[in-house]
């Protein structure tokens, strides 16, 4: 199976463009959400690259913020670049288990391989990669036996129609729908 951006784009959108007035957008080097303003109507989770994985990862976080942080710019949440101490890699692998989990189901899904990320490659602080890689996977047995947000879990679905049922992009939409307690209209896509 071929795992095009324009695919992951158009499941994305299909389920949350007109639901949660949200679209994923292939940005530069540097992901970022933003919400809705004068310049466009839509919120957009912007993802590094072109990268399937960072199309992925910031998914996750968009699935994790609640109503209020999806009003603000990356949610409201600080970021440290590389270079983080002990404590603020502590912190930054803290919020991350979350997010990084959900990717890994989402990466499941796809039949795509999953690589935890430390994010902190030109910092002096040995990182243990192993330990973290620990801590997502089972936060992400915590998410399968416990259930995922209704977002993460519709487009999860809409995954694994797509790349392991073989559902069309349409049908696989619709699956993922059922998570949804806002029905989305058709999709048909639309720049800013």
């Amino acid at each position: 199976m071929t795992h095009r951006l324009e695919d992951v784009i158009a499941l994305f959108d299909g389920l949350f463009r007109e639901s949660f007035g949200t679209r994923l957008v292939r940005g530069g080097d540097e992901p970022l959400y933003l919400p809705a303003d004068a310049a466009c109507r839509w919120h957009r989770v912007i993802f590094a690259r072109g990268f399937f994985a960072s199309a992925l990862h910031e998914v996750s976080h968009w699935c994790i913020a609640g109503a209020r942080r999806r009003e603000l710019e990356d949610y409201g949440y600080w970021y440290l670049p590389d270079g983080r101490d002990a404590a603020e890699q502590q912190d930054f692998e803290a919020v991350e288990v979350a997010p990084q989990a959900l990717e890994l189901l989402f990466s499941r899904a796809c039949g795509l391989p999953f690589h935890v990320s430390v994010d902190n490659l030109g910092g002096e602080l040995d990182v243990d990669r192993e330990a973290f890689r620990v801590r997502v996977e089972a936060r992400a047995a915590r998410y399968e036996r416990e259930g995922l947000p209704a977002r993460a879990a519709a487009f999860r679905t809409a995954l694994e129609g797509y790349y392991r049922d073989g559902l069309n992009l349409a049908g696989a939409v619709a699956a993922g729908c059922r998570h949804l307690t806002i029905p989305p209209r058709p999709f048909a896509s639309q720049a800013c």
